[in-house]
Formats: C-alpha cells, sequence, structure tokens
C-alpha cells in the first residue's frame, strides 16, 4: 500500500509539473532551437566560449604580449636607410667672415644627394643588456654647388665606418623598458585570470538562482500531489460523514493557492532562463532546462592548506609583487635623472672624397672619432632629492599593502572555512528533518482517511513539509554559496581537487614565452 502511494503522488508530482510547462513549452515549439539541459560545467564552457566579455579579456592579452614583443624586437639588428634626395636650396643667408670680420650675405645654390645606410645592434653580454650599441655605418652623397660666374663645385663623398655608444652612471633603460613590458604582460594575463574566476562566480551565482527556482517549483508541485491525494480522501469521507463536508472545501482552495504557486514559479524560472541566454549568448529560439538535484557531500577543507592555495595561486600577491618591481624600476629611473651621468662613443673608418664618384673607393683615409660627454649637477634646489624620496615612500607603501594583503587573506580564508562548515553541518541536519517531515505527511494522510485528525491539521502537515523543504534548500544553497566563496578566494575547487582553471580548462601561459 505505502508503495502505491509513492507511485500516486510521483505520478501526479509529474503531471503538475507537465501542466505547468505547457505554456513554456509551446512557445518554445512555435520556434525550433535547441534545448540546453542546463549543468554548472556546462555554463560556464558555454559562456567562455561565446562570451564578449571573455573575448575583450583576451584580445587585452594580445595587445599587451604584441607590446612585450615590439620591445624584445629592440635586442636584435636594426637596420635603416636615412635618404635626402634631392636636398635642393637657393637661398642667401647671413654668415660670419672670420677673414673680414663682420657678416656678409651669402647666396647658396646648391644640390645634394645623400644616403646614410646603419645596422645597429644593441651589446649583450652574457644575456644581459648594456645599453650600449654597436653599428656598422655607410655615407654617401653627392654635392654640387653652383658658383656666382656659373661654374659648379662638384663633389662626391664616401664613408663607412663602426661606431660604439655607451652611457654610463645611468639607469639600463633598454633592459628596464622590456622588463616592465613583461611585467605588464604578466600582470594583463592575471586580471585575465582574476576575471574568468569571476564570470565562473557569477555564472554560479546565476545558476544556483535558477536552480533554486527550480527545485522550489518541485516543492510546490509535492505539495499539490498531497492535496490531490486529499482531495479524493476528502470525497471518500463526505460520502459517510456529512459533517466532514467542509474539509472538501478548505482542501480544494489550498490546492488551487498551489496550483497558483507551481505556474508562479514556473514564471520565475522562465525569466530567469531568458536572461541567462542573453548572458550566454545563446540563440533566442534557444530553450534552457534544468533539473535540479540535491547531492550533499561532506568536504574536508584544511585552513593552512586553503591559505597557501589563497596566497600561490590567485593573482592577488603576484600582482602586488609585479607593483612592488615596477616601484623598483621606477626609484632607480628617478635615482637617474638630473644625477651625474656620461657617454662614452667611439668611431673608426675610412672616407674618401673626390670630384669622381669612381674614385671614391681608390685610396681612402683613416678616420676615427672619440667623443666623451659628461652631466655634472651642481645645485637643483633639492629637487632630485624629494623625486628620490618620493619614490621610497612609494615603495614602502606597496611593501605596506603586501603584508596587509596576507593578513586579509588568512583571516577571510578562516571565516570562509568556518562558514563552509557551519553551512554543511546546517545542510545535512535539515536533510534528515525533510525526510522525516515526508514520512508526517504519509502518515497524516493515513490518519484523515482514518478520521484522527482534521483538515486543518493535515494542511499544517502539508505546510510543514513545504517549510522544511525549502529550509534544506536554503541551507543546501547557503552551503554551495560558500563554497564559491573560498573557491574565489584560493582559486581552487575543494570538490574536484583541482584549480578552478584546471578544472575549466583555462591554460597558464608563461609571460616569458
Amino acid at each position: 500500500m505505502g508503495l502505491r502511494k509513492i507511485q500516486l503522488k510521483s505520478l501526479v508530482i509529474c503531471a503538475v509539473l507537465a501542466v505547468s510547462l505547457m505554456i513554456g513549452e509551446s512557445v518554445h515549439a512555435q520556434v525550433q532551437g535547441r534545448v540546453v539541459d542546463l549543468t554548472l560545467e556546462g555554463m560556464v564552457d558555454l559562456a567562455l566560449s561565446n562570451s564578449f566579455r571573455v573575448r575583450q579579456l583576451n584580445m587585452g592579452v594580445d595587445r599587451t604580449r604584441f607590446r612585450l614583443q615590439a620591445q624584445r624586437a629592440r635586442l636584435r639588428s636594426r637596420v635603416d636607410l636615412n635618404l635626402s634626395a634631392p636636398d635642393l636650396r637657393s637661398i642667401s643667408e647671413t654668415k660670419w667672415n672670420s677673414t673680414l670680420q663682420r657678416d656678409e650675405i651669402i647666396h647658396e645654390d646648391s644640390r645634394r644627394l645623400e644616403a646614410e645606410l646603419s645596422i645597429r645592434q644593441p651589446v649583450i653580454l652574457f644575456g644581459y643588456p648594456t645599453n650600449g650599441y654597436l653599428s656598422l655605418n655607410n655615407r654617401v652623397y653627392r654635392y654640387a654647388q653652383t658658383e656666382p660666374d656659373g661654374d659648379k663645385d662638384l663633389r662626391y663623398y664616401n664613408r663607412y665606418f663602426i661606431r660604439y655608444t655607451q652611457p654610463f652612471f645611468q639607469a639600463n633603460g633598454l633592459k628596464n623598458n622590456i622588463e616592465e613590458a613583461e611585467l605588464d604582460l604578466e600582470d594583463t594575463q592575471l586580471e585575465f585570470y582574476d576575471d574568468v574566476v569571476e564570470i565562473v562566480d557569477d555564472l554560479s551565482g546565476d545558476y544556483f538562482e535558477l536552480f533554486e527556482s527550480a527545485y522550489q517549483r518541485i516543492i510546490n508541485a509535492a505539495r499539490v500531489a498531497n492535496l490531490t491525494e486529499t482531495v479524493a480522501a476528502a470525497e471518500e469521507l463526505a460520502l459517510t460523514d456529512t459533517t466532514r463536508a467542509i474539509d472538501l472545501g478548505q482542501i480544494q482552495v489550498e490546492l488551487a493557492n498551489a496550483v497558483e504557486q507551481v505556474q508562479q514559479m514556473e514564471s520565475q524560472f522562465r525569466l530567469l532562463a531568458a536572461s541567462l541566454t542573453i548572458t550566454l549568448n545563446l540563440s533566442p529560439s534557444d530553450s534552457i532546462t534544468l533539473t535540479p538535484v540535491i547531492d550533499v557531500r561532506p568536504i574536508e577543507i584544511d585552513v593552512e592548506q586553503a591559505t597557501q592555495f589563497a596566497l600561490q595561486l590567485t593573482p592577488r600577491m603576484r600582482q602586488l609583487n609585479i607593483s612592488y618591481r615596477e616601484s623598483e624600476i621606477n626609484l632607480e629611473n628617478t635615482r637617474s635623472r638630473g644625477s651625474f651621468r656620461m657617454d662614452l662613443a667611439m668611431s673608426y673608418g675610412r672616407e674618401m672624397q673626390d670630384p669622381a664618384f669612381r674614385e671614391l673607393w681608390d685610396r681612402p683615409s683613416n678616420t676615427y672619432t672619440i667623443d666623451v660627454n659628461a652631466y655634472l649637477p651642481i645645485w637643483d634646489w633639492g629637487q632630485r632629492s624629494a623625486s628620490v624620496a618620493s619614490s621610497r615612500i612609494g615603495l614602502d607603501q606597496v611593501q605596506l599593502r603586501i603584508e596587509q594583503a596576507e593578513q586579509q587573506i588568512r583571516s577571510q580564508v578562516q571565516n570562509q572555512v568556518r562558514n563552509v562548515e557551519e553551512f554543511e553541518a546546517r545542510t545535512l541536519a535539515m536533510e534528515g528533518n525533510l525526510a522525516l517531515a515526508n514520512d508526517l505527511s504519509a502518515s497524516s494522510i493515513d490518519l484523515y482517511r482514518e478520521g484522527s485528525i482534521s483538515a486543518l491539521e493535515l494542511i499544517q502537515s502539508f505546510q510543514r513539509e513545504s517549510d522544511t523543504a525549502s529550509n534544506f534548500l536554503d541551507a543546501y544553497l547557503g552551503w554551495r554559496r560558500a563554497l564559491l566563496r573560498i573557491q574565489q578566494l584560493t582559486f581552487y575547487d575543494f570538490e574536484t581537487m583541482l584549480p578552478v582553471l584546471e578544472r575549466f580548462g583555462i591554460p597558464m601561459t608563461d609571460p616569458n614565452t
């Protein structure tokens, strides 16, 4: 007899849900589209593959990767060709004549064709950029000057030489720019990972909101099934006992209210599903279904291990370390500005000048240059020292933020682990209470048939079952959301024992590649 009651109750629940879905299914049947049976993993996969936000994040990473590629290209040889072809001048200018000891107006009527080819290579010792450059150069030009009497002064010039430049006592701009580009790329990738986990957290919140609506619909459907079975019992009692005829009206009113609640939850589910269709970038003709299954499996979380995950897997600490290194580079650059510095430049080559172009390579002569330029600051009213002090304070501020972040992470992880344990205990307790409430409702129907309890007491029993199921759902969702918070804090999924990024197939890339 008990088995038949359970089977009857299940059939009634299915019938009520089928009726409540008729409106929504008829709408979906009008426009063909796929039916997406939603799970949390499937929902995240859809979002990460279709989301405009994720595509924007990927484009941001690609953008900073190309910036780094551009900076690293500065370590390679560079070939430049400067052309001045032609340079035509017909102009009068005032110039000082040292022989006459006075200014005189000189008319220049010249034609100049010039080309300079340079192959420039940064000097790198043992993989370390020295901020110096070595270059191979070749300069060739043709110069023609028209004299006042109409004659032309034609000259060809050719020089090929090696040049080396090296700055001293100043920040290594080449190395620092490349390192800053590497740090920028790594920081962008960390922001991408942080945004992905935030997306997973947001989607999980949306999923469990939809889950709540679907499960609440099942709770209401179970109440409808109980009341439907009770209507049949009340009709039988009314035939044998006219004093119980009023029970039928009370139960039918409760049944009508319960059916209305089922339809309300169906409408809410449909609205939430439509919103998720937009979030997941699905076709408007697609429909979403969700089968809510509550599976409570206790999870043990070690506080110290969770803290290490939070310190090592999450981007926060690494981003602060990146900020600290950037502050160190800024301090180094600040110290270099306005301080003593020196530049050394040396060149050696061969040159030739001749009226005939073919004679330029016949008898070249040796040439060399040595340039040493130094800058020695004497007095700046404390500008450099104040700038250095400001940069040093900025470095100390980052260090304080690192220490503060570590303390906050330890405290937050400890509180969230305790929160997970509390919700888990409540969920397990409510799971037992729900089984007891279900048994009491089944017993109450038997007692009502026997005439031992009134219809009001029976309705109250059904209400207690619904309230217990709702409390169980609340406890379960609280436990799931607590797990989501600890997951976001640690970037680790303690259910699957995998890092979150690995669980959802997000590749961890090396910024140095």
